[in-house]
């Protein structure tokens, strides 16, 4: 048995952190059963120079630079959701999802719009690129527009994924939020919501903003804020008797800190719902002999989670972890705009058109 494989037998359904179509068709052997996508997963697969017989395609037929990025990550999205139709069916919609994210400069600070402004976006967005697409699911961000959005989302039988969540506020509000929407609804049986919580950067704010934490706390901050999480979902669902089970993404589960094996965050959540993993991190998994089994209901010793949670002030690290969130899929996408319309302009010259590239965010 290979260790992605004794992840997925212990309960785990694995999503790819990527919709490129050789890493999609590659993690199928693995057992991989969905895929999530966001702008800066689709801005590295642009940066790589693959898809510009794409982008001409679509400026030659008139379309302008914003509506070029968007059917790009339309049509990657749509090659995930085929690969993933197989799973979608057997499970009768439990799984086998591509996820498409809504665009990320809607909370951009330059953006005049007001929260109901962009709330109404996100919910016409949302009916837009949902429309026809069995298997898609759509991702909102936890942010005051974002969980808004979220009722009349779920009331339109659109499935959300609920992303940027960092703390059990955000999620409970996204949670109640679906709920209400699912309700309105005339029957709940392809009612699907699930909540990606970003783990690994709270283990990144500690270590800049909570020195004080001991050595045997730093590092587990994100594992019990999201185990926390998870049991609150649980519990939550459970009475609702629902055809479909309303998950947990695990998600930013890459290790930051050199010393930590790669398997840390992933072996954490073990046993239950959703984990998205990159490609680069199910090679390296799978090269390993890292065997694994359900921890995902097995907290760190006590007084450490006592610790983490005397400590650290969660609306703190939630505002200041969601502004840097935002940032991280905002600015990739205006740059993506610029070195489109960069590629547009030398292609109206003559000139040859160089793959394009994007700046490294800080």
């Amino acid at each position: 048995m290979l260790p992605l494989q004794s992840l997925v037998e212990c309960g785990t359904k694995l999503w790819l952190d990527s919709v490129d179509p050789v890493e999609v068709s590659r993690a199928l052997g693995f057992g991989v059963t969905g895929a999530t996508s966001n702008p800066l997963i689709v801005a590295d697969l642009i940066q790589t120079g693959r898809f510009n017989a794409d982008l001409a395609a679509f400026m030659d037929a008139g379309s302008d630079d914003a509506a070029v990025v968007w059917l790009l990550t339309d049509r990657l999205v749509k090659l995930a959701q085929a690969a993933f139709e197989t799973t979608w069916t057997r499970t009768c919609g439990d799984d086998g999802y591509a996820c498409f994210e809504l665009d990320p400069l809607l909370e951009s600070p330059e953006d005049p719009l007001t929260v109901a402004e962009r709330t109404a976006r996100y919910v016409a967005l949302a009916r837009e690129w949902s429309d026809g697409q069995k298997n898609r699911m759509i991702k909102v961000p936890a942010t005051d527009a974002g969980l808004a959005a979220l009722e009349e989302i779920v009331a339109a039988g659109i499935a959300v994924n609920v992303t940027l969540i960092f703390s059990e506020r955000q999620y409970k509000a996204a949670r109640d939020a679906c709920w209400r929407g699912a309700q309105r609804l005339k029957v709940t049986d392809a009612f699907k919501s699930v909540y990606s919580i970003f783990v690994s950067r709270l283990d990144v704010y500690t270590e800049s903003y909570v020195p004080s934490l001991s050595s045997d706390a730093q590092g587990f901050a994100g594992i019990v804020n999201a185990k926390r999480i998870w049991e609150s979902n649980r519990k939550f669902w459970a009475s609702k008797a629902l055809r479909l089970k309303q998950e947990i993404i695990f998600t930013s589960t890459s290790t930051k800190n050199a010393n930590d094996p790669v398997w840390k965050y992933i072996e954490a959540f073990a046993g239950s719902d959703i984990e998205t993993i990159p490609p680069k991190i199910c090679d390296a998994l799978q090269a390993s002999d890292r065997m694994f089994k359900r921890q995902v209901d097995m907290m760190p010793p006590a007084d450490v989670v006592a610790e983490i949670e005397a400590k650290i002030d969660m609306a703190k690290a939630e505002d200041l972890l969601l502004d840097e969130g935002i940032r991280k899929f905002a600015e990739p996408q205006k740059a993506l705009l610029a070195l489109i319309a960069r590629n547009r302009t030398l292609r109206m010259s003559g000139a040859s058109s160089p793959p394009l590239t994007l700046p490294a965010l800080s």
